[in-house]
Order: structure tokens, then C-alpha cells, then sequence
């Protein structure tokens, strides 16, 4: 039996055909231990995500994390779920629908749209799958991390090519590797910072706080915290503000190890030692709220910014299905679809 899969002979003159993939972290199926478990031992598991010697660090991983932590992770994710399901999940379903409605009104049938996660469901090799059915010989991947990092954007390329690899055809593949200085990303940034500063008045300090990483990466080449630094200084200049109008920090670290720096969590408290009474904070780094957003800097950072001494804090929702956010999005894949 061939190792390489095929498409139906009958797609093989058809006209032609993109697929575009939108493609986020990934979630858990459901908000309870057992969910938890398979999504933290197929995320945990990626060498992109982790750079330990991978014996130590299955061990370490099977016969420590995975019986401790997803129940302490159960309980985080039950705090956001909603209705519908896990909320970075359906906020990608709706970018999924915006992004398709534009390109269905200005190429019809021509492309097709879907969605991914790179750890749990719906998998990129199911989509994949999706689009050779569909007889797509034109594929656009868009992992929405606008700043590029391994265990992020890389990851998602090594699960796309790891499908890809197996077919017999190959079609046209384009994969955006980022946009963290794209125009449209950038104003969509500043314009949702401006509603709400006219909104809740301007705080003492704007904080940008981006998922962290560890500091071995960046040492090892990543350039994830130099985009970092350059979307920061484009809203910055944007907006018009000044140095002391805002800080910029990381969020999210796990293990013992030292990671980017300066902590959010460290910040806050500082900046309210420091008689700043009134916060606002963003996390640029992620096209869509989640639980890092929602429960991390909506709850936890909170409580430490007013036990430190502070009066007013608010976060400022992910760019999620915003329409400039959608614009953005399109932007990025236009250039790439077959006309």
C-alpha cells in the first residue's frame, strides 16, 4: 500500500482553487480533567514547545504534570466557558466567518475558508484533508500569532507540513510567517486602545503584556521578542504617546526556568507601589481572547495590581472579530489567492 495519499482524478482538471487556514493554539474539548489531560499531553509533548532532552522530559511529563496539572487547569478553563464552548474557539469560528464572507464576495467559489488548531480540535491535518477533498490547489496558511515564535508559528508549519508530506500531489502553499508590523494590524491595535481610553479616560499607564517565553529561546535565535518590541514602539507611535505613558512586559511563564523579561505580574505590583492608581492593559500578542486573556489578566493580574495598591484596572479586550481586525486578516491573504 502507498505511503503517499491521493485526491480524486476526478479534481485533477478542475478549476482552480484556494484554501485559506486560519489557524490558533488550541483548546481543550471541554472544561473538565480528562480534556485537559489529552490537550496538555499533546501541547507538552512538542519539542517546539518544550527544549528538554526528550526522555527526561516524558518522564517528567507523564509521571509528574499530566497528573497534577490538568485539574488545576479544569478549573481555570471552567471560569471562561461559555454557552457555545471554549471562547478562543468560537471567536475563531466567527473571524473564520467574517474572512470568508469578504472573499466569497469578491471570488465566489474560487476559495474556501477554514479553521485550525494546532493542539485539539478541529486538527490542521482534518482541514488539510478538508481542502484536498475539495480538489484546493492553492493553499494559504495564516497562523493568527502576529509576532512569529517557534513553539507558536513554527509548531503550526511542522504540523503542516507533517500532513502535506504524505500527499502524492502537492499544491501551491503560501504560510505567513507573521505580521507584527503590518499597517492594518497595527491601526486595528491603536483604534481599539483609542475606543477605549475615550471610553474610560487615559490611565496612568498603558500596559502591553505579551505571552512570554522562555529566555533560552530568544538567546537561540527566536526573533518572537524583537517583534514584540516593534509592535509596542508602532502602537506607541501611532498613538503619540510618550515613554512614561507605558510599559511593556511578559505574561504566562511556566517552570523554574527564567524567561522574558519583565514579568507582568512583577510589573503591576510595582507600578502600584509606585502610586500608579489606574492601569489598562493589553496583550497584542493574541488575535483572539483566551484563557491567558480572560482568566490570567482579567482576574489574576487584576487582583494583583489593587492587593498592590491600585484603584482602577482594566483590560482591553483581543482584536477577536473586530472589523479592522478582519481587514487585517485579509490583507495578509489576498496577495496569495489564486485570481
Amino acid at each position: 500500500m502507498s505511503r503517499y495519499a491521493g485526491r480524486s482524478k476526478k479534481v485533477h482538471d478542475s478549476s482552480a482553487k484556494t484554501g485559506v487556514l486560519l489557524t490558533n493554539l488550541g483548546t481543550p474539548d471541554s472544561p473538565t480533567p480528562g480534556a485537559l489531560r489529552r490537550y496538555l499531553a499533546e501541547f507538552l509533548s512538542d519539542p517546539r514547545v518544550v527544549e528538554i532532552p526528550r526522555l527526561l522530559w516524558l518522564i517528567i511529563l507523564h509521571g509528574i504534570i499530566l497528573r497534577v496539572r490538568p485539574k488545576k487547569s479544569a478549573k481555570l478553563y471552567q471560569s471562561i466557558w461559555t454557552e457555545e464552548g471554549s471562547p478562543l474557539l468560537v471567536i475563531s469560528q466567527q473571524q473564520k466567518v467574517k474572512v470568508e464572507q469578504i472573499l466569497t464576495e469578491k471570488y465566489g467559489d474560487k476559495v474556501l475558508v477554514d479553521v485550525a488548531m494546532r493542539y485539539g480540535t478541529p486538527s490542521i491535518a482534518h482541514a488539510l484533508d478538508n481542502f484536498q477533498e475539495q480538489g484546493v490547489n492553492n493553499i494559504i496558511v495564516l497562523p493568527l500569532y502576529p509576532q512569529y515564535g517557534g513553539p507558536t508559528t513554527g509548531s503550526t508549519f511542522d504540523a503542516v507540513f507533517n500532513k502535506i508530506k504524505t500527499w502524492r500531489w502537492i499544491p501551491s502553499i503560501h504560510f505567513q510567517s507573521g505580521y507584527h508590523d503590518q499597517p492594518l494590524y497595527i491601526k486595528a491595535l491603536a483604534a481599539s486602545i483609542g475606543k477605549h481610553i475615550a471610553m474610560n479616560g487615559k490611565p496612568d499607564k498603558l500596559v502591553f503584556s505579551y505571552h512570554g517565553m522562555p529566555k533560552y529561546f530568544l538567546e537561540q535565535g527566536d526573533p518572537y521578542y524583537c517583534f514584540s518590541h516593534k509592535t509596542t514602539r508602532l502602537v506607541v507611535e501611532e498613538l503619540g504617546l510618550s515613554k512614561d505613558d507605558y510599559a511593556m512586559t511578559f505574561q504566562s511563564r511556566f517552570g523554574k526556568a527564567e524567561w522574558l523579561k519583565p514579568y507582568t505580574d512583577e510589573t503591576l505590583a510595582q507600578l502600584a507601589a509606585e502610586g500608579n492608581k489606574h492601569v489598562a492593559i493589553i496583550s497584542p500578542a493574541f488575535s483572539a481572547d483566551c484563557l491567558e486573556t480572560l482568566e490570567e489578566l482579567v482576574h489574576e493580574n487584576r487582583e494583583v495590581f489593587i492587593t498592590a495598591g491600585g484603584e482602577q484596572y482594566h483590560y482591553i479586550p483581543a482584536l477577536n472579530d473586530d472589523d479592522m481586525h478582519i481587514a487585517a486578516m485579509v490583507d495578509l491573504i489576498e496577495p496569495y489567492i489564486n485570481k
